[in-house]
């Protein structure tokens, strides 16, 4: 029956929806990520010394954390195309009554782990901004008491 089709169809739209929402954040942290590489860029001509080292370091986890986001988003666009083909092929499935069970089962769990491979780097570029924000220790002066 359609409507079974439907409700069966709605786990994978449900998933769609949360990684629409992965990606709003992470197309929120990409701009972001540019605007702060942009400023680094004017930097790093009026630098000189170890304040250019500092420049040139933080460029470098800059770009890092650039080049993770944009595959996280390519990731989850493709995981994305896999969750539309899988809901393709459970009407395809219902209305030529084609055993497509398995394809479909396949197709989900591309995109199931597409999707996790693009959260385990939305993990890694959190970690690396989480670093390069710690405040460095002799700026804490752990040996005052206060």
């Amino acid at each position: 029956m359609i409507a079974q089709t439907i409700q069966l169809a709605l786990a994978p739209v449900f998933v769609l929806v949360a990684m629409g929402n992965i990606m709003n954040l992470l197309s929120t942290r990409l701009g972001r990520i540019v605007d702060r590489s942009r400023a680094l860029q004017r930097e790093h001509g009026d630098t000189v010394g170890t304040e250019h080292d500092m420049v040139v370091r933080e460029m470098r986890l800059v770009d890092q954390r650039i080049r993770l986001i944009i595959r996280a988003i390519l990731l989850l666009v493709i995981s994305g195309i896999s969750i539309g083909l899988t809901v393709a092929l459970l009407f395809i499935e219902e209305l030529a009554g084609a055993n497509l069970q398995q394809v479909v089962a396949g197709t989900f769990i591309v995109a199931v782990g597409l999707m996790m491979w693009a959260l385990v780097l939305f993990l890694r570029e959190t970690r690396i901004a989480s670093a390069a924000l710690r405040i460095p220790a002799e700026l804490l002066e752990h040996e005052r008491r206060l």
